[in-house]
């Protein structure tokens, strides 16, 4: 019994002993922060955190906002990304990355208290443009800055030089920070310690690379892309004997040599993609570079190359070798490389087929052999790459048929085979592609319908310029993510665009153009979401109406509605549209006044509304001092607009009147990137312009009823390139500023009622091609120039009283005596330019011919009125002066 009761005891001290120790511990837990973490720690971060908002966008690789977990009252050391000293509870490491803070980081934070900081990550996140502060120089402690993608700008502080004990500085990746000499030579002087220096995308323009020279011994990685370095790279830091990393591309100005011997045993990366430092592709680097993981040298300078050797870099998982003008047949060597993920040989000239032996790079998750002249039909064999997630085989010269062993390739991401000879249907595997989001197959000769696609994981979708036929495919208007939609030029494509298709909430770049489709236009597509930028319906067989509202903040750059069956009005509510830069509603039965109100289009440079029913004059109030001041094309031709020119339109054509040299194709401002296309009157032809270069200046006016004189305000217009005014009802006479527009290509004044002389400022267009003068009331010599001796008969016809060589009439000369033409019945300009050389016996029957004429009318006249009085008094008044003067003549010789 004593046992028992002693074992009792026992038990009873045993469970005391356990709750007083799980009453300490739990007391412990609960107690005041300031028990571990220092009371000031946790101030300084809860209003640190207190500065920011979390912000969804704000981070791109994570949505996990760390700062959540930091609440008063608990101990800072156990929040998300703190890090604390346990013996006196300060904060010694923050890692902030990837942690969703948007807002400024002032110079006063609250962050430059917490001084005993070795370890800062504030990487990825959107701080606004804020400067990088000195203050940063005051963390005497540490060790490793990470400031990575978090867009700070402004100049990199000297301040920072003060981390003497830095092991790891990383700006890379902002808002573009500069970086002046002086600050990065104390930088690279003072860290001695340095090990890992990534300065992306720091502006170095300034910094002369020989001053890396001074860079610690100990570095094992260094990173300087997209910095604008110049010069010449120093050779001594490519033998540090601890590099492992070293990648200058996107450095087009530094020049160098990389040695072929004497290399670290330790580089794994090996970065000089566009830059200008030589390097020799053979037996000497290979054997040197053993290590090597990571290979970038795309658009360098290989002055030498064996590619077989390349099978020999066993270790590489990454090899990058694009725009090098590499020629002959893709090496089977790299077969070899079975840790191989990442190829990329675009962008030069291989050619034959792809070697079967790629099969073998089972490592393989994206290839790209776009760009070359590969042939033959694509490899069955690529069906064992069971990893690929891209495949890029583009602007080749593939044929046959696309291979339905592509289905198998289930992670496949991205499919890029458009610009090839591919023929055949589409592959029904391809649309069960479970992961696919980007399939570009456009410009090919494929033919069939569009299968229904088993998965709603698209977001791009190109399958233009094929032979493609029948409707378009309900699953593609459930996809969910869809950004890019492009089914233009497959002429047989036929049915109605579903109004499900406004239900593509994610859609930026909607092209159907030059199909068959019919019905009715979606007028949602007016109130569709803020997303969208691009909407090209155009040449198709779409009836009713356009859109007659257009929500407000919307994206909208590029609208082409034309060549279709489209009626009614156009909606004053497209002012809404305030990117707009295209806007095409031609060849349509719209029926309308001149729209004035796109004067409020501050941005818009095309505007086509050619071949409808338009009518009135073209001006309205003058609510804009710039109205359509970037208009480099504006087409109005074919309606029937009245009355004179708007002068005041003519005066704000700023886009004009200067040149543009910067040859780009014109296209959008956003990620969509879509190049500009139209259909446009281009001296005298219809033509489809799929591109449209920024340099392009077109007035078109032609076919209207517009009258009056031409405005000599058009001789400002000196970025014209073509001019058409015809089929109109213009008078006077033409003006000699036309002689102004110095890169007129095309001129056109044919069908009006022009008078007078051709100017001769006109032969001084050196650059003019086309003119059409033809079928008005011209008169006098043809100037002659360079480019007017060019011109046929047909520029000129239908004007009578024209002479020179290229209407076969001699400007008349009688002998060596001369009679000048009479004065013009205009004084613009140097009236003694416009003359010709004097009268000859042709003048003088042309005259007499144009004199007979006008006598038989007269005298019809006479006839018809019975000798009125006023031709009565004339004719005898005449004849009694006539006399007078015949008396006087014959007494003098009397």
């Amino acid at each position: 019994m004593g046992f028992y009761l002693l074992s009792l005891s026992q038990l009873l001290s045993s469970i005391l002993f356990l709750f007083h120790f799980q009453t300490t511990i739990s007391s412990s837990n609960n107690s005041s922060p300031s028990h571990f973490c220092a009371h000031d720690q946790s101030v300084s971060l809860l209003q640190f955190k207190a500065s920011f908002s979390i912000n969804s966008s704000a981070s791109v690789n994570c949505q996990h906002p760390k700062t959540e977990s930091w609440k008063q009252g608990t101990d800072c050391c156990l929040w998300d990304g703190v890090t604390c000293e346990m013996k006196t509870g300060v904060v010694t490491e923050l890692n902030l990355a990837c942690s969703l803070l948007y807002g400024t980081l002032h110079p006063n934070s609250t962050l430059f208290s917490l001084r005993h900081l070795r370890k800062l990550d504030l990487s990825d996140n959107h701080f606004k443009s804020s400067h990088i502060s000195p203050q940063f120089g005051q963390f005497s402690n540490l060790t490793h800055l990470n400031l990575n993608y978090s867009v700070f700008a402004g100049q990199v502080p000297s301040e920072i030089s003060l981390l003497s004990k830095l092991v790891s500085l990383d700006l890379s990746k902002n808002d573009n920070p500069g970086l002046e000499p002086i600050s990065f030579d104390k930088i690279v002087r003072n860290l001695t310690k340095l090990r890992e220096l990534d300065l992306d995308s720091v502006d170095m323009s300034l910094v002369a690379p020989n001053s890396l020279t001074n860079l610690s011994f100990s570095l094992s990685s260094l990173s300087l892309r997209r910095c604008g370095l110049q010069g010449k790279f120093p050779g001594n830091i490519f033998l540090l004997p601890n590099l492992e990393t070293l990648d200058l591309s996107y450095n087009e100005g530094l020049t160098g040599s990389f040695p072929s011997s004497n290399l670290s045993n330790f580089l794994s990366v090996l970065g000089l993609s566009n830059t200008r430092i030589s390097l020799y592709l053979e037996n000497d680097l290979i054997s040197n570079l053993k290590s090597l993981q990571y290979m970038f040298l795309g658009n360098s300078s290989i002055i030498r190359s064996d590619l077989t050797l390349l099978g020999n870099l066993t270790q590489l998982t990454s090899l990058d070798l694009s725009d090098n003008n590499f020629s002959g047949q893709i090496p089977s060597s790299l077969e070899n490389l079975v840790q191989l993920s990442y190829l990329d040989l675009s962008n030069n000239n291989f050619s034959g087929q792809i070697p079967s032996s790629l099969e073998n790079l089972v490592q393989l998750s994206s290839l790209d052999l776009s760009n070359n002249n590969l042939s033959g039909q694509i490899p069955s064999s690529l069906k064992n790459l069971i990893q690929l997630t891209n495949l890029y085989l583009s602007n080749n010269i593939f044929s046959g048929q696309i291979p339905s062993s592509l289905g198998n390739l289930l992670q496949l991401r991205r499919l890029y085979l458009h610009f090839n000879n591919f023929n055949g249907t589409i592959p029904s595997s391809l649309f069960a592609l479970p992961s696919l989001q980007y399939l570009d197959l456009h410009s090919n000769n494929l033919r069939g319908n569009i299968s229904e696609f088993q998965h709603d994981s698209l977001s791009i979708l190109d399958l233009s310029n094929n032979n493609l036929h029948g409707t378009i495919p309900s699953s593609i208007f459930k996809q969910e993510y869809l950004e890019v939609l492009i089914l233009a030029s497959n002429s047989k494509l036929t049915g109605e665009i579903s109004s499900s298709i406004c239900k593509l909430k994610s859609l930026q770049l909607l092209d159907l153009s030059n199909n068959n489709l019919s019905g009715s236009m979606p007028l949602c597509l007016g109130n569709f979401s803020n997303s969208l930028s691009v909407l090209h319906l155009g040449m198709n067989n779409l009836q009713g109406t356009m859109p007659s509202t257009f929500s407000e903040y919307n994206s909208l750059q590029y609208l082409n509605l034309g060549g279709n069956e489209l009626e009614g009005k156009i909606s004053p509510s497209i002012i809404n549209c305030t990117m707009l830069e295209v806007l095409d509603l031609g060849n349509n039965k719209i029926e309308d006044t001149f729209p004035y109100f796109l004067e409020a289009l501050s941005d818009l440079q095309i505007l086509v509304l050619k071949s409808n029913k338009l009518q009135g004059f073209v001006n309205g109030p003058a609510a804009y001092d710039s109205a359509f001041s970037k208009l480099r094309i504006f087409d109005i031709s074919d309606n029937n607009f009245s009355g004179p020119l708007p002068t005041r339109y003519l005066n704000s054509l700023e886009a004009m009147m200067a040149l543009d040299h910067n040859m780009i194709y014109m296209r959008t401002t956003n990620s969509t990137d879509y190049v500009y296309s139209i259909q446009m009157t281009w001296k005298g032809v219809e033509i489809d312009f799929e591109k449209i270069r920024s340099t392009i200046r077109v007035l078109d006016l032609s076919v209207n009823s517009f009258t009056g004189e031409i405005p000599k305000v058009i001789g400002k217009l000196k970025a014209l390139q073509q001019l058409n005014l015809s089929h109109n009802s213009f008078t006077s006479h033409i003006q000699s500023s036309l002689g102004n527009l110095t890169n007129l290509e095309s001129l056109d004044l044919s069908s009006n009622s022009l008078t007078g002389r051709i100017p001769t400022q006109l032969g001084g267009l050196k650059f003019l091609a086309i003119l059409n003068l033809s079928h008005n009331q011209l008169e006098g010599p043809i100037p002659t120039g360079e480019q007017f001796n060019t011109f046929t008969a047909n520029s000129f016809e239908g004007n009578l009283c024209l002479c020179g060589f290229q209407v076969l009439k001699e400007c008349y000369r009688d002998g060596d005596q001369e009679q000048s033409l009479p004065p013009s019945s205009y004084n613009e300009g140097d009236d003694s330019t416009l003359f010709g050389d004097g009268f000859g016996w042709k003048a003088v029957a042309m005259g007499y011919g144009c004199g007979f004429v006008l006598g038989v009318a007269m005298g019809y006249i006479v006839f018809r009125t019975k000798k009125p009085a006023w031709f009565h008094r004339m004719v005898e008044d005449t004849w009694n002066l006539n006399k007078k003067k015949t008396r006087k003549k014959v007494g003098r010789r009397n």
